[in-house]
């Protein structure tokens, strides 16, 4: 039995050997050591290799995955082989959904446009009490450079709303962090 599911955001481009790779495979084995699931969109790159760590440290693996981007590449996207349990969608609008509102807390790797994305959305969805409040965690120092000119001088959003998210360095951090540590 599993301590809850961590649904991680992360970029498909890293491969295998390249630091953000390595820094994922380590995020999972560092969450499944700590007894959490992970969750993650199923594909290559960070989802692939925070699939693997987890895996690798014996944890349980899910990929959430869509027919929808096999019909955008216009080609067959395999999910990785790390995955333990497959969840599919027909559109991207409910993977994202899933992803976002069915774990007990999220941590955002850098990453692209879907990255953004599943950030965006997590964090306004618990800003507005549509999903429960959770953890919104983002690593590394990309995430504090979007968030400082984001907020600016406060003029869009509140204090309380950056409040939502915790910036952290380091994997370590992201499980200190859901362990109510201080990072």
């Amino acid at each position: 039995m599993h301590r809850g599911i961590i649904s991680v955001f992360g970029g498909s481009a890293p491969r295998p050997g390249s630091p953000a790779y390595e820094e994922a495979c380590t995020v999972g084995r560092l969450l499944a050591k700590a007894g959490y699931a992970v969750a993650t969109g199923g594909y290559g790159g960070i989802m692939e290799a925070v699939s693997k760590g987890a895996a690798e440290a014996g944890g349980h693996v899910i990929g959430v995955t869509t027919d929808a981007l096999n019909r955008w590449e216009a080609q067959t996207i395999r999910p990785n082989p790390w995955i333990k349990e497959e969840i599919r969608f027909h559109t991207l609008r409910d993977r994202l959904y899933h992803l976002v509102a069915f774990c007990d807390a999220a941590v955002a790797l850098p990453g692209g446009i879907g990255t953004l994305s599943e950030v965006a959305l997590t964090w306004s969805l618990i800003q507005v009490a549509e999903i429960p409040r959770k953890p919104l965690i983002l690593v590394g120092d990309i995430w504090d450079d979007i968030l400082t000119h984001l907020y600016g001088n406060g003029e869009y959003i509140r204090e309380d709303d950056m409040h939502l998210l915790r910036c952290v360095r380091t994997p370590e951090d992201i499980v200190a962090a859901l362990n109510g540590s201080e990072a």
